[in-house]
């Protein structure tokens, strides 16, 4: 079998979290990188991992890597690649460049470049050249520049793999589902414990809670770009999604809680439920966070609770903050609790001392997850 140089994308902080579960996908050579994770494996192992991580945000199939000095050289580099054996002049395409230290005037002049490679090795080939689809493209060429050296990859994912493929609305600022799961499984949750989120805004940290609590595979509702590139095996795509679907579970081991103050991001949260097809598994309830009440005994609470930008949301939110302490102390003896924000004066605010504070980015934003054991007693 063939084994390729891969790489998956995720949210800083999560890299450790993504290493693992491309492990259980039967991937090797796991390397753990700034964003990422390094692997080898063949089709099976990227069929796995796109299906099955609830972490990755792409899964890129290295086609090429070399030394570059100038905008020439990466025209060469990319002329180099057998475009063809990865799709067909019928079939749209895409690039994106992306540099970190690159020695380029312009990223998109690059990307330009390597488009006009593409369409030369097509050219030579058929005598026609695929076209560019800059909104829906059957496939999509990535490029990372570094000081000097370039990697050209084939995605394999298409979309994102945070759109599961469930999500109706979003509300206000939402929490990407894989920086979600990320939370989740960096807190330990695994579904033997009963689960609450009181911020629950559009549903997605208890959406992914239901979904590991009943072991579904995360990209189950959605397709994925292998499935346009050549040599794409379907009997074999068929036979890992039908695993995929005997692993599930048919009810959650405990219970699974969600609340927010807004009625109407309540509502968003039960379509996008039911959208995800685990309604019947959550429990949602409009109330005001200081309202909410454990839905179980020694469970685990994680929330994005929200965190302000402007002077008098912070604030705001800092008057609220010791009731928030308060309440849990009086209502969550034997509850872990995970809270990400970017206030990285919460927790002292809230007069509770954190056991672990993980670094991690919701998207730019610099933020921690503070993990809490919450003890019997009241506020000094």
């Amino acid at each position: 079998m063939v084994q390729y140089s891969l790489f998956a994308t995720c949210p800083r902080g999560l890299e450790a979290v993504l290493a693992g579960e491309l492990s259980q996908c039967g991937c090797r050579d796991i390397r753990v990188s700034d964003g990422g994770v390094s692997f080898r494996g063949g089709w099976e192992q990227v069929y796995r991992a796109n299906l099955h991580s609830r972490t990755a945000g792409r899964v890129l199939l290295q086609v090429a890597q070399g030394r570059y000095r100038n905008e020439q050289d990466i025209y060469r580099l990319a002329r180099q690649v057998k475009w063809p054996h990865w799709f067909t002049v019928a079939q749209t395409f895409k690039i994106k460049a992306e540099g970190k230290r690159a020695r380029v005037k312009s990223l998109d002049f690059c990307a330009l470049k390597i488009k006009d490679a593409v369409c030369d090795v097509f050219r030579e080939v058929s005598g026609s050249r695929p076209s560019v689809d800059r909104h829906r493209p059957d496939v999509r060429i990535r490029a990372f520049l570094r000081e000097d050296e370039l990697t050209l990859f084939v995605d394999t994912s298409g979309e994102a793999l945070f759109k599961r493929g469930y999500r109706l609305d979003t509300g206000d600022a939402p929490l990407r589902e894989n920086l979600a799961a990320g939370l989740l499984l960096l807190s330990g949750y695994d579904g033997s414990q009963p689960f609450q989120d009181p911020f629950c805004g559009s549903g997605t940290i208890a959406l992914e809670a239901a979904w590991i609590a009943l072991n579904r595979p995360a990209g189950l509702l959605r397709r994925f770009a292998f499935e346009h590139l050549s040599g794409f095996d379907k009997a074999l795509w068929v036979k890992i999604k039908a695993e995929g679907r005997a692993q599930i579970r048919q009810t959650a081991a405990q219970p699974i809680a969600a609340s927010d103050h807004s009625a109407q991001l309540v509502e968003i949260a039960r379509e996008n439920a039911r959208a995800a097809e685990v309604e019947e598994f959550i429990r949602f309830d409009c109330c005001d966070v200081r309202e909410a009440r454990p839905c179980g005994d020694n469970g685990m609470m994680v929330a994005n609770p929200p965190y302000g930008v402007r002077l008098e949301e912070v604030q705001t939110l800092h008057r609220l903050y010791p009731q928030l302490g308060s309440w849990l102390k009086n209502h969550y003896a034997g509850w872990q609790i995970a809270l990400l924000s970017g206030d990285l004066e919460m927790p002292k605010l809230m007069r509770l001392k954190p056991k672990r504070k993980m670094p991690l980015f919701n998207g730019k934003l610099d933020c921690r997850l503070f993990v809490l054991d919450m003890v019997q007693g009241s506020n000094r």
